[in-house]
């Protein structure tokens, strides 16, 4: 009698191949990185930031837009410019106004105070902040102190100075006032960006033989290059745009900056608004050519000059 023996053979998905029977583990869930958004605050962010640009952007454009309109009361009725708009505003400005007596001006004022006024402030701000000479604390305070009065109160003051020393319609003493403006500001911001500069670099300088204005100039001022940057753009957009103290000391119409020549389109009676807006868009092409140059420390500068005090 013979016994049959019956053996179960278990197979086996090749490696690599998965059965309906066995799934196998789940792919693993992707995890969201470190200040990684979703979709919807994404969505979110980028309305917002599109909404912005369309706020800053759209009186630009509307500027630009009138100026195109050939009348002067074009403006009370924006709609009727888009059939006959025209470059005919901004040839009357070049050619029948002194623009370029203008631009000349402008550039003298604005270059004169940002160069001279930077250079006062980035050695006021070295010096308080690595040296510790009697009151130097105090000092910046009073420099403070300088931007809390009024135009209206500093006018006769330094028109009687200006006047003692023969600068009354000259562009070095429209320079002078400006800068005293705007050095206060910019040794407090430079300071500031100084402070974050290692005082290891100042002993380098020493142990190099450097003198103190050596290490300054050689050492420290091109590690300053944001913080000058943004000293340098405030200095130039405070004489470019200023109207109280230009229209006051200056006195021959071919001394006149841009926020002087402006107001020659404004009379007793009446307002050429299409010429006010066409030089309006000129006067903005030399302050955007000066940003794109600076634009690159810029935003670096006004980081860094606030961590600081």
């Amino acid at each position: 009698m013979s016994t049959t023996s019956t053996s179960t053979v278990e197979t086996t998905a090749p490696a690599g191949r998965r059965t309906t029977a066995d799934p196998g583990p789940a792919a693993p869930r992707r995890q969201r990185r470190r200040g990684e958004v979703g979709f919807a605050g994404a969505f979110v962010s980028h309305a917002i930031l599109t909404g912005a640009s369309l706020a800053a952007l759209f009186p630009i454009a509307w500027l630009v837009y009138l100026s195109l309109g050939p009348d002067k009361d074009d403006y009370l009725h924006p709609e009727r410019i888009f059939g006959k708009m025209t470059f005919d505003n901004y040839t009357f400005v070049l050619q029948k106004t002194s623009f370029f007596d203008w631009l000349i001006s402008t550039l003298v004022v604005s270059l004169g105070t940002t160069i001279i006024g930077v250079l006062i402030a980035a050695t006021t701000g070295y010096a308080v902040s690595r040296m510790r000479f009697p009151g130097y604390r105090k000092f910046m305070w009073v420099l403070l102190v300088t931007q809390m009065f009024p135009v209206a109160v500093l006018m006769v003051p330094m028109y009687e100075i200006l006047s003692e020393l023969q600068l009354i319609d000259s562009y070095l003493g429209l320079i002078l006032v400006y800068c005293s403006t705007a050095v206060p500001y910019c040794a407090w911001l430079l300071k500031g960006y100084f402070d974050t500069i290692p005082f290891e670099i100042d002993e380098a300088g020493r142990v190099d033989g450097l003198t103190p204005f050596g290490t300054f100039a050689r050492l420290i001022l091109p590690l300053a290059k944001p913080g000058l940057a943004v000293a340098a753009f405030y200095s130039f957009i405070t004489a470019f745009g200023e109207v109280a103290f230009a229209s006051t000391f200056m006195l021959s119409d071919t001394k006149y900056t841009f926020a002087v020549g402006l107001q020659s389109f404004v009379s007793e009676h009446d307002a050429q608004r299409n010429l006010m807006a066409a030089t309006a868009v000129l006067v903005a092409i030399p302050v955007s050519a000066f940003f794109y140059v600076v634009q690159k420390n810029l935003v670096a500068g006004l980081t860094a000059g606030g961590t600081k005090g």
